[in-house]
């Protein structure tokens, strides 16, 4: 079982299952620890500018977390598994959320099924770069990325289809690199009646093909304004890249897009 996982990893139904069931192997490393935590963990989160690697920023001291005099601040977080009520089903797949994204783990805990009251989590007793050697088998030297690539296909699927690699440093801004590169993420008229990323038009839609994980979480507007179109679409003004990703530039979109 290798520590470090992707959030898809995690969910696999491939030959892995098996091992992916079992969730990450505490023998790996003896400041690994797993706890059997109620729902509302009394726990607030935090993560460096990197928006990855979540931890225990705070605790509230009556909340369950703190109760437990197991869990220190400080403390990485590397898997969740929701505890099923009948331990006799089959038991729910681990998260493994090593070097996942904030948003990404805020949104493994928010969807929980309502009938799920405790959850098992498996925490790091050291720091982000420990951590991290641990999960690349002890390379001490093992750095987040500072930059990305958002590759972009335009006019994909018509014989003027290209594709542009570009490279920019994480966290950038998918409205602002395509803008910067010459590439119109605009339909129609709005190329030049667009809010010009004040998040006000909405039309400035692209749809991430891969690396949607890498991104930032859907803002309550945003899933509004895009409401009628497939999950994998965002406004570009507002969606980050924190990690590689794929997008299209004039995705298909409904009719009623145009009415806001």
């Amino acid at each position: 079982m290798t520590l470090y996982g992707t959030p898809e990893d995690s969910t696999s139904t491939s030959e892995n299952a098996d091992s992916n069931q079992q969730g990450i192997a505490l023998s790996i490393d003896d400041r690994l620890y797993r706890l059997r935590l109620s729902r509302a963990t009394g726990i607030e989160w935090g993560t460096d500018l990197s928006f990855s690697f979540v931890y225990v920023r705070a605790m509230d001291p009556s909340g369950e977390a703190a109760l437990t005099r197991q869990i220190d601040v400080g403390d990485q977080l590397c898997e969740l598994r929701p505890v099923v009520e009948n331990e006799s089903d089959e038991q729910v797949a681990p998260v493994n959320l090593v070097g996942a994204p904030f948003d990404f783990v805020m949104t493994t805990f928010a969807e929980l099924d309502k009938t799920v009251r405790e959850v098992e989590l498996v925490f790091f007793k050291g720091t982000k770069e420990e951590l991290k050697a641990v999960a690349s088998g002890g390379d001490p030297n093992a750095k987040d990325p500072e930059t990305v690539t958002i590759t972009v296909i335009q006019n994909k699927g018509s014989k003027d289809e290209q594709t542009k690699t570009i490279t920019v440093p994480a966290g950038s801004n998918i409205r602002e690199v395509l803008v910067e590169n010459d590439i119109n993420v605009y339909q129609s008229f709005t190329r030049w009646t667009n809010c010009k990323g004040k998040q006000l038009c909405g039309t400035c839609i692209v749809n991430v093909t891969d690396g949607a994980i890498n991104t930032n979480r859907k803002s309550m507007d945003e899933e509004s304004t895009l409401r009628e179109n497939p999950e994998s679409y965002r406004l570009a003004c507002i969606a980050f890249a924190y990690g590689d990703v794929t997008v299209e530039t004039f995705p298909p979109i409904e009719a009623t897009q145009w009415t806001r």
